[in-house]
């Protein structure tokens, strides 16, 4: 009984320090100057779960784009105003944090049945309910690494409610990709004379091979495979959230906790999962195009061009950006821009 009490009386501790920091420091995105301009942050429940969900542009009659995060877990709300402000001028863009992902995880909320098909269901619901507020009868859908698998497969269950899909940083064959990314690794710590770092990743080799482990992204990271014109968006997060108007310090704890669960429960299903991608979606009915830096080891390039090239559709295309990594949206955000208003305004 006292056991009880005391854990009543923690959490409601817990609980009246998170409402205060919540109530000290609202969080906002900038407004946007303009008559018919869009610059909102807010939740909407979406399959009964609240979804955090940032609306920015210039006009919201231009066309509109749903950005589908990466990770699993890892909310690029913080820091997407500071890549997207091109896209802004010519486009409408949503980014949402998913079920159980940054501000969109709630602490007392049960999240056994997550999953990415439960992920994929909210991401269709998201897109009715953005369509529905910005009268548009379709959207742009663009994932971005572990996104791509949530949107892939909703652009190949939905594909009426989209006008194209991009795939940045596409997840394909898991363990090809991952192999592909060890052996990068591998050669850039021979070619820098760092034996203990070759040593350490050759003893993953099999555990790898056998779709047991990722290859590890500190490592992809220090030789230039996740980022390589920016500093890695991801590998300083916390210090992007604290100095963000997106996000609070309630906001950084709840992105620390849907992180560790996301990551340990998306992850492991998607490196055991007997059909992976390349056997889920064969065939998408819309035009998708695929977007990859030349020096991406987080999803490897080679490995998207494989998939690109298997996959039947009327129109499709494959753009490398040849000097980037794992981010061409960011880290080459100029071309990417011209690139999206080349394939959709002209």
């Amino acid at each position: 009984m006292k056991q009880i009490m005391k854990f009543i009386k923690y959490t409601g501790i817990i609980t009246i320090v998170l409402l205060v920091t919540a109530l000290l420091f609202p969080t906002w995105t900038s407004h946007i100057k303009g008559n018919n301009s869009v610059s909102a942050l807010e939740q909407v429940k979406i399959n009964g779960s609240n979804h955090e969900v940032m609306i920015r542009g210039k006009d919201k009659d231009n066309p509109v784009i749903i950005f589908v995060h990466g990770g699993p877990g890892c909310s690029e709300i913080p820091y997407a105003s500071k890549y997207q402000n091109l896209l802004e001028n010519n486009f409408t863009v949503v980014n949402y944090d998913q079920r159980a992902s940054g501000k969109s995880y709630h602490f007392f909320e049960d999240y056994s049945n997550l999953s990415s098909d439960l992920l994929v269901d909210d991401l269709l619901a998201l897109t009715d309910y953005i369509s529905d507020r910005l009268g548009k009868e379709k959207v742009i859908l663009i994932g971005h690494s572990y996104g791509t698998y949530i949107a892939t497969q909703a652009a190949s269950k939905a594909p009426e409610k989209y006008t194209a899909y991009v795939g940045i940083g596409q997840i394909s064959d898991i363990v090809g990709s991952e192999i592909d990314g060890l052996n990068y690794v591998i050669q850039q710590a021979e070619k820098a004379g760092n034996t203990d770092d070759v040593q350490y990743l050759q003893e993953l080799t099999e555990q790898i091979k056998n779709g047991e482990l990722i290859t590890p992204r500190n490592y992809v990271a220090k030789y230039g495979g996740s980022s390589r014109l920016i500093d890695n968006p991801d590998g300083n997060i916390i210090n992007t959230m604290l100095f963000s108007r997106e996000y609070n310090l309630l906001d950084v704890i709840r992105y620390n906790y849907g992180l560790s669960y996301s990551q340990k429960t998306l992850l492991e299903e998607l490196t055991k999962n007997q059909n992976p991608l390349p056997t889920k979606v064969k065939k998408l009915e819309l035009p998708f195009y695929f977007v990859m830096g030349k020096y991406d080891y987080n999803t490897s390039s080679n490995a998207a061009k494989k998939y690109f090239d298997m996959i039947e559709a009327d129109k499709k295309e494959f753009i490398a950006f040849e000097q980037s990594a794992h981010y061409p949206q960011f880290e080459e955000k100029e071309k990417f821009y011209e690139w999206m208003c080349d394939t959709f305004l002209k």
